[in-house]
């Protein structure tokens, strides 16, 4: 594994729901082996998520991810562990010993906005925000504690849309003005700023050349559209075969398709690009690689 180049100049960005993590069990095992290849090879697994900051920073401790910085709301907000900060610029890490950068817009304004457009044409949807604790449970599935991690956004709106194609053409115009984007997702639509994925991750790439005078060869994965911009802005991409049905085409003459859905789909498109020889199923171990222990990663 790593053959070409030294493991501590590749950096692995990846989508969460549907991709690393299982759509309705949340389950990884089968992306563990990678993850504990990649970890001792020192080598950045970063989330890039529609959830929050408050869902994400439990599941990188969960996933031992907490030496790697963080996507938050398709790009609007930037988790920034010490490793990745600037020592003169960035000394006041906040509560969670990361510096939050938020590249996107205040959520007052998108809030805001989002009214005003539902007045002037006359559509309907509703707003995160705007659901019950208990319809949102019932929506996503998660339990009342993540439901309410969710709605603690900071620069993005996610929104059921219930109303046209042709509505939905006239508010993303509408929004557009407003230098608001309309992103699709797995279970909402999520309104943000002039920001996605694609435009997160090149932020990050740019400021670890910065810092460490090196450009890292990337890869990313996800499943579904939100995901175009990430997978288009990466060397290597992984489209994770989805269970939504929608479609996935990025502009990406790098690009691999994974046969496995969700965690087991992830762990085959690294092994794609990232495993060594003709067989490309499982990480190439070492003796000492903790790793070692016959699981397969796919």
């Amino acid at each position: 594994m790593f053959p070409e180049d030294a493991p501590s100049s590749r950096l692995l960005f990846t989508d969460l729901d549907g991709s690393l993590l299982d759509h309705q069990s949340y389950d990884w095992s089968p992306a563990a082996p990678w993850l504990e290849h990649l970890a001792a090879f020192g080598v950045p697994v970063i989330p890039v998520s529609s959830k929050t900051r408050s869902e994400l920073l439990p599941l990188r401790r969960t996933l031992g991810l907490t030496a790697s910085p963080f996507v938050a709301e398709n790009g609007a907000v930037v988790g920034l562990p010490p490793a990745w900060c600037h020592a003169r610029l960035e000394r006041t890490p906040g509560p969670d010993g990361l510096v939050i950068r938020t590249l996107g817009v205040d959520i007052g304004f998108i809030r805001q906005r989002l009214s005003v457009w539902r007045e002037r044409l006359g559509v309907r949807f509703t707003a995160m925000s705007e659901m019950a604790l208990d319809a949102l449970v019932a929506f996503t599935g998660l339990d009342e504690h993540e439901a309410g991690q969710a709605r603690k956004r900071e620069g993005s709106e996610p929104l059921v849309w219930e109303d046209t194609d042709a509505s939905l053409a006239a508010f993303r115009e509408g929004l557009a003005g407003d230098g608001l984007r309309l992103v699709r997702g797995g279970h909402f639509w999520h309104v943000t700023g002039e920001v996605d994925k694609g435009s997160a991750l090149t932020w990050l790439v740019d400021r670890l050349e910065a810092l460490r005078g090196v450009r890292s060869l990337t890869l990313a994965l996800g499943d579904g559209p939100s995901d175009i911009a990430m997978l288009e802005a990466v060397d290597q991409a992984v489209v994770i075969r989805g269970c939504h049905g929608l479609e996935v085409t990025p502009r990406q003459p790098v690009l691999y398709r994974s046969r496995a859905r969700g965690p087991a789909g992830w762990a085959e498109g690294v092994a794609h690009w990232w495993g060594r020889g003709e067989r490309r199923s499982r990480p190439a171990l070492s003796r000492t690689d903790p790793a070692a222990t016959g699981r397969r990663p796919a």
